[in-house]
């Protein structure tokens, strides 16, 4: 007869995956709640270029939504009976909602500059190269957000700072900088083939592969970045 001690309620396979669920659920209905002003004008908006600084201002209540929501998919539980995912996303917006936006409001007023000179592009006399140079530009900006919206979320830096180890580990980690690069691809795909509101309401999971790919930078900025 065996006597090894059962598992603990809560701790088994079908209870992590079960709280998995859960907190993704939560963490998708708070973000969505918390972003959904905004959201809510951006669907209502034509897709002419000339919306594009009213897209902009939309999508301001989309930072500090996606940094909460990284929070608390960060510090989420894999124990059933310890899920706390609501207090996590709220204390994470109220922790992280003012620096969020310190580097959410610049890269949303700098792709827009971008878009809008894309879009614009026949009347601005530019040589044909340089719509290239900046679909580059605006693609290495994404990729910069994603680094920096990961560390913001988690991590008290200056904004200066943040901007600063954003830009340091898209060289550094290659890995991390590919993997963000390709859920921007597979959100920009799902965007554009299916329904703008695919990505919102895949928001939870896509960000959880985020935090996955950014293991390493999460790793490298407590050790070597943090007291």
């Amino acid at each position: 007869m065996s006597t090894a001690p059962a598992p603990d309620f809560g701790t088994g396979t079908l209870s992590r995956a079960a709280a998995l669920i859960h907190t993704l659920l939560t963490v998708e209905a708070l973000l969505l709640l918390t972003a959904s002003p905004g959201l809510a004008g951006l669907f209502l908006l034509g897709r002419e270029p000339a919306n594009l600084p009213l897209a902009a201002l939309c999508l301001l209540p989309l930072g500090p939504a996606l940094a909460a929501a990284l929070y608390a998919l960060h510090h989420r539980s894999r124990d059933l009976t310890q899920l706390h995912p609501a207090r996590a996303f709220l204390r994470g917006w109220r922790l992280g909602a003012v620096p969020a936006l310190k580097l959410w409001t610049p890269l949303l007023t700098w792709l827009t500059v971008i878009a809008f000179t894309l879009t614009h592009f026949s009347a601005s006399g530019l040589p044909g190269w340089w719509a290239l140079l900046l679909g580059v530009i605006g693609a290495g900006s994404l990729l910069w957000g994603a680094h920096a919206l990961v560390l913001t979320s988690l991590f008290t830096f200056r904004a200066r700072d943040t901007a600063r180890l954003a830009g340091y580990f898209m060289l550094r980690h290659g890995r991390a900088t590919l993997a963000a690069a390709s859920l921007l691809t597979l959100t920009a795909a799902l965007t554009a083939l299916l329904s703008e509101a695919l990505p919102a309401l895949l928001a939870a999971p896509l960000l959880l592969s985020l935090l996955h790919g950014s293991r390493a930078v999460i790793t490298e900025t407590q050790e070597d970045f943090t007291a």
